[in-house]
């Protein structure tokens, strides 16, 4: 773990300076300070401009609901070749998985997941199950106590090492009274409140049992040792990696990164000190500046200007205002500038929700569009680095626990993918969607000039659908299965060609009746 904390110090001074010009109480626990609501806001008080608070808190908010929204179901859970049966049951899985995780703690640990994704360019969020209440739960690990490296080819995060405390009962109600020291049953004892800390150790095991029931031979060995005693508390394992830790940017030759205050902190720190100039030329320029004369009745050193009071001076010429100097407009000009470009970098002045009245469908789409073009290299990387580990750890513990029911043995040995459809995601696909829209306005266009709708018949219609369907979201339920559209078709020919044949059998029986009445009208 030395190792892991030499990698990182490098780093740290830059993510703690991130934070105090946004979010100062998250920088707590950096170089082993401590960081409460007091020590925060005298930092925040020293923060004169409020543009990099605001604009991260925006950007933060755009990330969170549109990568992950409460209110609509973002990932399907799909595989190769599926038939009908896997498709129902990967359907009601993903449904069951995203009614259960919008049901737990995930949207505030994960929204605070993404402020620290925004200001210091990554966060941990654990994910595991809840053994008392079932379900999930979520834990938005501080930053500053873990330390992360990579074991992997592609470098993801699969190893963990955080330092944290907890109360001394906490300790005894958690890992259990025999497991703790000696030293910390007799806290827990004698001084139950007192703080103790642990080193929580998350790592993939060189060798495992597949399929192990045991934790110990599980793929991800997980070890709680007390940090100053090294007294080894518990050893258990994981089926998966049970953090996500994604990365806002990377930085080079390291698991870390940085986010976009990163690149508004120069913007960040100018517009700070400007904008304290200003607050102190303001404050001349209310209460003024004088020049005094030492006249031999006039003392400089102890008269007081205010109100009502009586200054003796020799002449009137020994006291008098002087300009300040200050240039308000150039001050303002600059502070606007400069929190128009820490808007721009942090998106805030994009994303941040329109005034005025309800915009057209065009706009709307014009707006989304620009969304897609700004985020959309971000959320590749939290794609990889944060959804699908995240929807792969709650798929293995909701299977376990026997929530989604008994899998189709054809899908034994075969991996199945997620794909999202986030609103961020469909956003990406909505370019698909409007090229379809055009060509079909295009060939229609042609086939009305032309007087034939041989143009329109080269488009494959259920191709063109399901390519619509699917970049706006719609919910797979809604298109029949090509196996339920041909039943469909047939079921409908066969009621054509059954009401034809009644409609012809009612039609000779008329005939004959007709032809019977005449014979009887002749005789």
């Amino acid at each position: 773990m030395t190792d892991l904390k030499g990698q990182r110090q490098p780093h740290e001074n830059v993510w703690r300076e991130c934070y105090d010009y946004t979010f100062p109480l998250r920088s707590d626990g950096f170089d082993g300070n401590t960081v409460d609501a007091q020590q925060a806001q005298a930092r925040k008080a020293r923060i004169f401009d409020g543009t990099g608070t605001d604009g991260s808190r925006t950007l933060a908010s755009a990330i969170m609901s549109g990568l992950t929204p409460a209110n609509s179901r973002w990932f399907e859970l799909d595989i190769e070749d599926e038939t009908p049966e896997e498709k129902r049951f990967f359907d009601e899985a993903a449904e069951t998985l995203w009614m259960n995780i919008h049901q737990s703690n995930f949207d505030a640990e994960a929204y605070e997941g993404c402020i620290d994704a925004v200001a210091a360019g990554w966060f941990v969020l654990y994910i595991d199950e809840d053994r008392e209440r079932g379900g999930f739960t979520f834990e938005q690990w501080a930053i500053s106590g873990c330390y992360l490296t990579s074991t992997r080819r592609d470098g993801l995060i699969d190893t963990c090492y955080r330092e944290h405390t907890m109360s001394a009962s906490a300790a005894v109600a958690t890992f259990g009274h025999d497991n703790l020291s000696e030293q910390t049953r007799k806290l827990a004892k004698d001084k139950p409140d007192e703080r103790v800390a642990f080193i929580h150790a998350i790592e993939p095991r060189q060798t495992y049992a597949v399929g192990a029931r045991m934790a110990k031979n599980l793929p991800f060995a997980s070890v709680v040792v007390e940090a100053k005693t090294k007294h080894l508390v518990r050893e258990s394992g994981y089926h998966e990696f049970p953090i996500v830790a994604p990365r806002w940017m990377r930085i080079q030759n390291s698991c870390y990164g940085v986010g976009p205050v990163f690149d508004a902190l120069p913007d960040i720190r100018t517009l700070n000190e400007l904008k304290g100039m200003q607050l102190a030329a303001a404050d001349l320029a209310v209460a003024g500046m004088w020049i005094a004369e030492d006249d031999g009745v006039l003392n400089p050193r102890t008269v007081k200007i205010g109100p009502r009071k009586i200054i003796v001076a020799n002449s009137t010429d020994s006291m008098k205002p002087l300009s300040t100097g200050s240039d308000f407009q150039m001050a303002e000009y600059l502070v606007s500038n400069l929190q128009s470009a820490i808007r721009k970098i942090l998106m805030a002045d994009q994303l941040q929700p329109q005034d005025g009245p309800a915009m057209t469908a065009t706009e709307v789409h014009v707006r989304v569009e620009l969304i897609r073009q700004l985020l959309g290299p971000i959320y590749g990387r939290l794609q990889a680095e944060y959804l699908r580990p995240l929807v792969e750890r709650c798929f293995g513990i909701a299977y376990r626990a026997g929530v989604l029911g008994a899998a189709p043995e054809s899908l034994s040995g075969r991996d199945y993918s997620v794909k999202y459809v986030s609103p961020m995601a469909r956003s990406q696909r909505l370019a698909d969607v409007t090229a379809i829209e055009r060509l079909y306005a295009s060939a229609g266009a042609v086939a009305k000039m032309r007087g034939d709708t041989t143009t329109l018949d080269r488009i494959n219609d259920a191709v063109a659908m399901e390519i619509t369907a699917e970049g706006l979201g719609v919910p797979s339920r809604v298109l029949l299965t090509p196996e339920e559209f041909e039943a469909k078709q047939q079921a409908q020919a066969q009621a054509a060609q059954a009401a034809k044949q009644q409609q012809m059998s009612e039609q000779a029986m008329s005939t004959a009746a007709d032809a019977q009445i005449q014979r009887a009208t002749a005789a």
